[in-house]
């Protein structure tokens, strides 16, 4: 990953879990809770791949398994973001633009249930049933609903950031200026350009020749 990739994601996913924890995690509300944790991980993985998309669900996972108050095991989470992580970053396509925003709502729906459904069953390997006494229906149906509800706020705020990021000024200045060159290239080797230069000595070719005219017949009218 890049050095760019890196302090972003880092950046992103630490004020996420900032506010997942002291904001998110003490509203209260019936079911799951939002996983703004998630949606980073989402957006992030949507623009930069498969391969760093798991990375980052991975480090992600790792600091909301330690950060207080975790009731978990360590390396559990990480486990779940890791492989959402990787399958959300499936869909990015070759230009790195997604042309509708179906494909993202359809990918935190999946990721927010398959969070869900691999965290209990990561838990149930562990022997923690705490999904099983709440519900995992409600916990289904909520963290879905809730995740979509908040993903339009947070999804595109991230990809945004995470292209702006991406983006390296030298490239871009030097492939500005190839295409400069290119472009005059283009020009002088055969079109509008050309064909002004090639009016242009004719107008020249023309002038000359009546000046030759001119100064032959004074010539001669001199002679006579």
């Amino acid at each position: 990953m890049r050095v760019n990739r890196i302090l972003l994601s880092t950046t992103l996913v630490v004020v996420a879990l900032v506010v997942q924890v002291s904001v998110l995690a003490r509203l209260h509300l019936p079911g799951a809770v939002p996983d703004l944790l998630l949606l980073t991980v989402l957006g992030l993985a949507m623009v930069y791949g498969h391969t760093s998309g798991a990375l980052i669900g991975f480090g992600a996972g790792l600091l909301a398994d330690l950060a207080p108050p975790a009731d978990h095991a360590a390396g559990r989470y990480a486990l779940v973001l890791s492989v959402i992580g990787y399958a959300a970053g499936l869909i990015k396509p070759e230009t790195g633009r997604l042309k509708s925003a179906t494909a993202p709502m359809l990918v935190v729906v999946a990721s927010a249930i398959g969070s869900t459904l691999l965290y209990a069953a990561v838990g149930a390997l562990v022997g923690d049933t705490s999904a099983r006494h709440v519900g995992i229906g409600g916990l289904l149906f909520s963290a879905a609903l809730y995740d979509l509800l908040l993903a339009p706020f947070v999804v595109p705020a991230v990809m945004f950031l995470a292209r702006r990021a991406d983006n390296d000024p030298l490239a871009e200045a030097g492939s500005a200026s190839k295409a400069r060159d290119v472009s005059a290239g283009w020009l002088s080797s055969g079109t509008g350009l050309r064909i002004g230069g090639q009016r242009g000595s004719g107008l020249k070719m023309k002038a000359a020749k009546r000046s030759a005219a001119r100064t032959g017949r004074i010539k001669g009218v001199k002679r006579l």
